[in-house]
């Protein structure tokens, strides 16, 4: 990778960045229109760059040619089961899983509470990942082109290059897709927005700090500037910010006032601004991040799967000016797909990155299950993905389910719909979907918004059970259980199988305020997880979570 040269300026940082950003958004449109052609070229290069590895030399790669052989050659695997690549990658041999030597490895929490650990490499950087990242914001540029001209125009919640982070036994860094410093790794181009603002660098004695007051010493010093536009991409952080403020605003205003940040005096005192900011409160009884904010123009955030409940909710808390962006969608198994202008959600995928197939989601994954390619997909309809790419992965279920909503050029254009799981007490396999279309059909039926939902097999194995956060509490919830239960039977056949012959009884919903989600998200930043990792989910078996989240609650039975 290439050191970019050194700028004259914020402005000419500023174009070259936009430069690069539509020429990365160019290429993966041009391939769009022969998909087949992209994916042979990515499976070409994999085969080509890592087929004398250890993994290649196993399963025979270096003589494959084509997708049919190469998916007769090498099994489909969940990212667990490459731990015994992965062992003898972090004890030190090399040319285990990729030619390179991964100079990192991605995590995040697996589906079955393991830690991942994806390697990056130079070429999975420069041939996949940052085409996917500099694509992804062409939607920004096009549409916000100040943004990137301010260094703090941008309050990127999304990235922090400079938290503390992990490392694997061998010394390499072991940390999160928001956590990679491209200043780092040669590509300072690539430096997120808002990454060189005041607050992305805390003061030396604050930098420890744990998430939760990292949180909070951001926030406060971005209070200070004319921040524009939010990057939040993981919707739960943009739900969360609303209450964060409305912790924080005391202590918030009183340090600005004072000119301290986490207790050091280390910026001007601003007795005016904390004043502006204490009226603000007083009219509201809170701090809103627009009367922080009041210019705000851009929230970039995943806008599917739970955050279509709450998202619309959050208008009034960001200002009435807002554009909602979808970000690009992604994992840290690899891209997916980067947002298109003039759709509102979703993305074309990144074809000429990662090779792709799917499953349908009905189907369960198995090691040799018959998969499609990206021009066999039928719109409408829901996948499980498998992806391969040159970092290292060869044919990863990543347990997320996408749904195709249209085609650009022979490409489908998808959303994330969902993970991998089922609810399931008498066979109906429920997936996370079926229970999200039909929360939110059985709202608007009963002309009740909702906002957040938890789900889960009942305690008492004859029936579902659900935590559902309404807008405003509703007086009863029995008119919205029997909206639900219709719902599920028309969302999954399963559903309305096991309900015909009583063999499953109407589901048990619980009305829950919305705090009670934002209590749990609070607690688990508390003891340590980064905001990145806590995302909304909707199916939950940790009994702790569903005591917290039903605590104080009636059930309407």
């Amino acid at each position: 990778m290439t050191t970019d040269r050194t700028f004259a300026s914020a402005a000419e940082r500023a174009e070259a960045y936009r430069r690069r950003v539509l020429l990365e958004s160019g290429k993966a449109l041009a391939s769009l229109d022969d998909p087949r052609a992209a994916q042979a070229a990515v499976l070409a290069e994999i085969l080509a760059t890592n087929g004398d590895t250890a993994f290649g030399r196993e399963h025979g790669l270096a003589g494959v040619r084509g997708a049919a052989r190469y998916r007769r050659a090498t099994p489909i695997r969940g990212h667990e089961e490459f731990r015994p690549w992965l062992e003898r990658v972090h004890a030190g041999e090399r040319g285990v899983l990729t030619s390179e030597e991964p100079t990192a490895f991605f995590a995040s929490s697996g589906t079955t509470g393991g830690e991942k650990s994806i390697p990056v490499t130079a070429g999975f950087l420069r041939r996949c990942f940052l085409p996917f990242y500099f694509a992804g914001f062409a939607q920004l540029v096009r549409h916000h082109p100040d943004l990137p001209t301010r260094d703090d125009a941008v309050l990127n919640l999304w990235q922090d290059p400079h938290s503390p982070a992990a490392a694997t036994l061998g010394g390499r860094p072991h940390i999160g897709p928001s956590q990679l410093d491209f200043a780092k790794a040669g590509e300072d181009l690539a430096v997120g927005l808002g990454n060189r603002a005041p607050w992305s660098r805390l003061p030396d004695e604050l930098a420890d700090a744990g998430p939760w007051e990292r949180c909070y010493l951001r926030l406060r010093m971005a209070a200070e500037h004319d921040v524009r536009g939010i990057i939040a991409v993981n919707p739960a952080i943009a739900a969360a910010l609303p209450h964060q403020l409305a912790h924080w605003w005391p202590r918030m205003v009183r340090e600005i006032r004072d000119g301290t940040v986490g207790g050091l005096a280390i910026r001007p005192p601003d007795p005016g601004r904390a004043a502006d900011l204490e009226r603000a409160a007083a009219r509201r009884g809170t701090l809103r991040p627009a009367d922080v904010w009041p210019r705000l123009e851009l929230l970039l955030t995943w806008n599917t799967y739970v955050s279509r409940l709450y998202l619309p909710g959050l208008r009034e808390e960001y200002g009435a000016d807002l554009h909602i962006r979808p970000a690009p969608i992604g994992s840290s198994e690899g891209p997916l797909a980067v947002p298109l202008s003039g759709r509102a959600s979703g993305g074309a995928l990144m074809v000429s990155g990662c090779l792709y197939e799917f499953i349908p989601a009905d189907e369960r994954i198995e090691p040799w299950s018959d998969t499609l390619e990206p021009h066999e997909l039928q719109k409408g309809q829901e996948y499980h993905v498998v992806v391969s790419h040159v970092g290292g992965l060869y044919r990863c279920a990543v347990r997320d389910i996408v749904k195709v909503v249209g085609f650009v050029g022979a490409t489908p254009v998808v959303e994330y719909s969902c993970r991998d799981g089922l609810v399931s007490v008498a066979g109906e396999r429920v997936r996370e979907s079926h229970v999200l279309r039909a929360v939110a059909a059985a709202g608007e039926a009963t002309g009740l918004a909702v906002r957040q939902v938890m789900y889960r097999a009942g305690t008492d194995t004859s029936r579902h059970e659900a935590a559902v956060a309404f807008a405003t509490p509703p007086p009863r919830t029995r008119a919205f259980t029997a909206a639900l239960d219709e719902e599920l039977c028309r969302e999954a056949p399963g559903y309305a199988a096991a309900r015909r012959p009583g063999t499953l009884a109407e589901p048990l919903v619980h009305a829950v305020p919305v705090e009670a989600f934002w209590r749990e998200w609070r607690r688990r930043v508390e003891d340590g997880e980064r905001p990145t990792r806590v995302k909304d989910r909707v199916f939950r078996d940790d009994p702790g979570a569903w005591t917290r989240v039903l605590s104080g609650t009636e059930t309407e039975r």
